[in-house]
């Protein structure tokens, strides 16, 4: 027997002023699909944003996917909303909502954009579901400020969940619940602080990977259900790591099911294609000064570090949000009310988002991948800033690869590429991001970009990542770096774990754990990262040797740390090095050891002399390996 629909709703007066206001941030609590029991039957609350539509009804496989059997009832108040109670419908129902519209009659069958669950690509429909889940990371969670705060190691493994490993027997990824063991322990094996998933939201269309979505409030079906994620969250929790999730208001697409056109409307996406329509993503572009849709975006943030405790989001390509003019040529944008590209709305949402993040959730960040010069990204809103954390550190990684996909002999002629860093490296909260996007689409992998015969590529590549574990900034390497893969990375097949078996590929992954170790153990590295009075040159004009000094230093300056590199392959010893103080010279980190894979060029601890150089009362002879660095404490 056909049960009706019943008048019900979860919104009070209250919310739906929030709502229309842009300011209501917990709209997954009102829309969406809600198991509830309501006089006494058990059944489902459904709510939906549809302003255009003349009828909406639920259709599923609990009628038949008929239109008309259980139609919504739209609200008295022209919000737009329309909900009610379906007794009957169980967890694990599949459902959409078919949208008869104003707008030239159209009738479309939308998936829920608020379904906590959706069915596995290529289907489309919503799946009712509940975030049931006893979470046991309350010790985490509770001391979660002390370890995330950026005065800590931020030492980030950059994830695509579908091609880390392989169930090679099946042939399929690695599901939820055996990623909580396999990716887990392995993550806390190398060293990392955390790990960044790319996007784990549900989406259609598996070489976007994961960057267009279409479940923004769903985990991906891919790997299991919403609980098996909890458990992933977590498991990582219990191994004392964070979890950054790659978040993305910048775009979505335009699949049928999706959000465009969403009521026979723009809806979510602006009506100008101008600022609408994403050209180099064939994907649309949110409407950032639509206070409904500022709701939406605001809340599905809040969403994933509210009901899925994740530590951070790294907010995907914000540099396109905030230019009008971005990837069009002129003629196809237009300015702001002021006369300049900036978009102003988009501004706005970015700065209300940060303030609603972090006023609500201790001990989170946020992480701004943003690629251009716009100022102060990662500085407060109320100073005028945009809020984030911090914010990739593009230029440096761009100029660091270039630099050292040179031929050493080369190198000396491009001193100034590896040392601008440090003119603006304080003028934000940098992370330094060798990322997914620089092993694909022909770029090669890092091991494969690195100059030489294979002695020298690798020490190239050791070399790396010991320049940018004592460069100031937190880390972010992407899977398959710390095992020196051959080839690029390829989202259907499973990074090359066979490569393990060979002593340089251990010896790269050696090489990052001991990084990992002592950038978590050296205050001198972590706790003055951000700013300036946390570096001091001691060297950086030795370009006949391409050779690099510098101090690292933390709280304490009898901590401090001398970091010296050379980028040749040639031996230099005896070379000598000013330093702070008198003492002894001790070697406690070397990239040329031989456990990495090195030719073991070392240094004895050193009684430091009281002979002046570059321009300090004290000095030091050491021996800098080929390819290498070296990292020495004063004791």
């Amino acid at each position: 027997m056909k049960k009706e629909v019943q008048v019900h709703s979860l919104f009070s007066d209250f919310d739906i002023s929030l709502f229309k206001a842009g300011k209501h941030y917990r709209l997954y609590e009102k829309f969406g699909a809600h198991l509830m029991e309501v006089e006494g039957q058990k059944g489902v609350y459904f709510a939906v944003w549809a302003p255009t539509a003349k009828s909406v009804s639920v259709i599923g496989d609990f009628n038949y996917w008929l239109e008309g059997e259980h139609p919504l009832n739209v609200r008295w108040d022209e919000s737009g909303i329309w909900e009610g109670f379906i007794p009957g419908v169980e967890k694990g129902a599949k459902y959409k909502y078919k949208i008869h519209s104003h707008n030239s009659d159209m009738k479309l069958e939308k998936a829920d954009p608020y379904a906590l669950k959706c069915e596995h690509p290529p289907n489309t429909a919503s799946i009712v579901w509940d975030l049931d889940y006893t979470w046991k990371d309350k010790k985490y969670m509770s001391s979660r400020k002390d370890k995330n705060g950026l005065d800590n190691a931020y030492s980030i493994y950059e994830v695509h969940l579908g091609s880390w490993r392989k169930n090679m027997d099946e042939n399929r990824s690695l599901t939820y619940v055996e990623m909580a063991d396999e990716l887990v322990s392995y993550v806390k094996e190398v060293g990392f602080t955390h790990v960044e998933f790319m996007p784990i939201m549900e989406y259609p269309y598996d070489p976007s990977w994961g960057y267009q979505l279409t479940g923004y409030f769903a985990p991906t079906s891919r790997f299991g259900d919403p609980q098996d994620f909890m458990y992933l969250m977590d498991a990582f929790h219990k191994a004392g790591i964070g979890v950054i999730l790659d978040w993305v208001p910048s775009h979505f697409p335009e699949d049928r099911h999706g959000l465009g056109q969403f009521d026979g409307s723009h809806l979510y996406e602006h009506p100008d294609p101008r600022k609408g329509y994403h050209p180099d993503w064939k994907s649309l572009i949110f409407n950032y000064g639509r206070n409904e849709v500022r709701s939406f975006l605001i809340s599905n943030a809040v969403f994933w570090l509210d009901k899925y405790h994740a530590d951070g989001l790294r907010v995907d390509a914000v540099a396109s949000m905030l230019y009008l003019d971005y990837s069009r040529e002129d003629g196809e944008w237009e300015t702001n009310e002021h006369g300049g590209r900036e978009n102003l709305d988009a501004i706005s949402f970015v700065r209300d988002l940060n303030t609603e993040v972090y006023k609500s959730f201790e001990g989170v960040q946020t992480i701004a991948e943003e690629s251009t010069s716009f100022p102060m990204v990662s500085r407060p809103v109320d100073l005028g800033g945009l809020g984030f954390g911090m914010k990739w550190m593009m230029g440096w990684m761009h100029d660091t690869l270039e630099y050292f996909k040179k031929d050493p002999i080369y190198r000396q002629h491009h001193q100034n590429d590896i040392t601008f860093s440090m003119t603006y490296t304080f003028t934000e909260n940098f992370a330094l991001p060798l990322s997914h996007d620089e092993v694909v689409y022909g770029k090669k992998s890092l091991l494969g970009r690195m100059p030489g015969d294979d002695w020298q590529r690798f020490a190239n590549l050791r070399l790396l990542y010991s320049y940018m574990f004592t460069h100031p900034g937190a880390k972010l390497l992407f899977m398959g770096a710390e095992i020196g893969q051959y080839e690029e990375w390829n989202f259907n097949t499973s990074l090359d774990w066979h490569l393990l078996e060979y002593e340089p590929h251990q010896g790269i992954k050696q090489v990052l754990t001991d990084l990992n170790k002592i950038y978590k153990t050296k205050p001198a590295l972590h706790e003055k990262q951000f700013t300036a009075d946390g570096f001091e040159w001691i060297a950086y004009d030795d370009s006949q040797n391409s050779v690099l000094s510098y101090i690292r230093k933390g709280e304490d300056p009898k901590k401090s740390l001398i970091v010296v590199c050379n980028f040749t392959p040639t031996v230099l010893k005896n070379y000598g090095i000013g330093l702070p103080s008198a003492g002894n010279l001790k070697e406690i980190f070397n990239s040329d050891d031989k456990k990495y894979g090195g030719s073991g060029v070392k240094n004895k601890t050193l009684k430091i002399q009281n002979k002046k150089l570059h321009g300090r009362e004290y000095s030091a002879e050491i021996n800098i390996p080929p390819l290498g660095c070296v990292v020495f404490e004063i004791l």
